[in-house]
């Protein structure tokens, strides 16, 4: 399992909508909305064999409300 972290800015007036079809994807695990350059931050838990960047494309590429994603991707400190 990979954890990665996508933050999303949102079109203008969409972010709740573009929330609420996150969660109707049932991919996640944490959304959050945020203050600051990004509306949405999105906890996500790939498995092992997935190819992370089609992972996250095919799940939130057709999300309409999206203007930009940042994707954060997580190592173990220890």
């Amino acid at each position: 399992m990979q954890t990665v972290f996508v933050q999303i800015r949102c079109k203008p007036g969409t972010t709740y909508d573009v929330a609420f079809k996150i969660v109707l994807k049932e991919i996640h695990a944490e959304l959050f909305s945020t203050s600051g350059e990004y509306d949405l931050l999105v906890k996500l838990i790939i498995p092992k064999e997935e190819d992370i960047g089609r992972y996250i494309n095919e799940r939130l590429g057709d999300v309409e409300g999206i203007e930009r994603t940042l994707t954060t991707l997580t190592f173990k400190a220890f």
